[in-house]
């Protein structure tokens, strides 16, 4: 029992004489990977689909690192996506125009193993999850009068519909995987700079949405507003509902259509970071 003692003592004195703390903060655009159907454009003569991944954009975060030696270490840290504009629908039509598009807000948490291979050569992989946020569509769509609605509104034949609308998107508890590889450079005892390739993947299942804002107004072809507010938030026209929840299953007796069926969209992605670390302990001398 004493030499266990001693053994455990010894090591653990190692550890701390090499212990280091370090809290890191970056800033980085990520592409899309592994990416999936979004939506689609459609025109006179054509459709076409949209292929994207949530998780494109500009991300920034902080992480705080624990190394036990001077190989190995953990790392915790949090994030912001803010996500590039994503097309969901474009639709160029005569008598319909409709511009959709989603885009990430996003927090984010990962917890990762940390591996120096050198000095200024290190990797870390480990878990990521979503933390808060929403997947944000904003959509605008102009609908032209036929002779039969316009004499019903009473304007001119031309006159159409505006309508705009945004609605939040939120999605179940996700679990996914984050890896990096990066090279840091020591500038002084305490501080460093350091640039990292970092992949992201995860994907996120819909929970329920929620429309935020909504209005309709009658335009005449001269762009001038007949009727303003025609429908609003509180005024929701058919087919559209304030809140959606998404299922597993759905039977073909239901009668609720604010309810659909539930499906996965993609935040993967493959970014470049770039940051700067505070290390509040000098690394212990070879």
């Amino acid at each position: 029992m004493k030499h266990i003692s001693i053994v455990f003592m010894a090591l653990l004195i190692g550890t701390m004489s090499y212990a280091q703390l370090q809290v890191s903060v970056s800033s980085g655009y990520a592409t899309g990977s592994a990416t999936m159907k979004l939506g689609e454009t459609i025109n006179i003569s054509e459709s076409e689909s949209s292929y994207g991944s949530y998780g494109e954009g500009v991300n920034f975060q902080i992480r705080g690192t624990y190394f036990f030696n001077k190989s190995f270490g953990v790392d915790v840290g949090l994030g912001y996506l803010q996500g590039t504009d994503q097309t969901v629908s474009k639709v160029s039509l005569p008598s319909n125009e409709v511009e959709a598009v989603g885009r990430a807000r996003a927090f984010g948490g990962s917890a990762s193993v940390v591996y120096r291979f050198t000095n200024n050569i290190y990797g870390r992989f480990g878990a990521l999850i979503k933390v808060a946020g929403k997947t944000e569509a904003v959509v605008s769509n102009k609908s032209v009068f036929s002779e039969e609605e316009a004499n019903a509104f009473g304007v001119p034949f031309g006159s159409y519909s505006q309508t705009n609308y945004v609605e939040d998107f939120h999605g179940q508890f996700p679990l996914g995987f984050v890896g990096a590889l990066g090279y840091k450079y020591q500038l002084t005892n305490n501080l460093s700079i350091f640039a990292e390739a970092e992949y992201y993947g995860i994907s996120l299942k819909r929970k329920d949405s929620e429309i935020q804002e909504f209005n309709t107004d009658v335009v005449l072809a001269d762009g001038t507003v007949s009727v303003s507010g025609l429908y609003t938030l509180d005024n929701l026209p058919d087919g559209y509902y304030k809140e959606t929840t998404y299922v597993d299953n759905l039977s073909h007796t239901n009668t609720d259509a604010s309810k659909k069926l539930a499906e996965k969209v993609p935040y993967s992605s493959f970014g470049i970071n770039f940051g700067i670390t505070y290390h509040f302990n000098k690394l212990a001398k070879k």
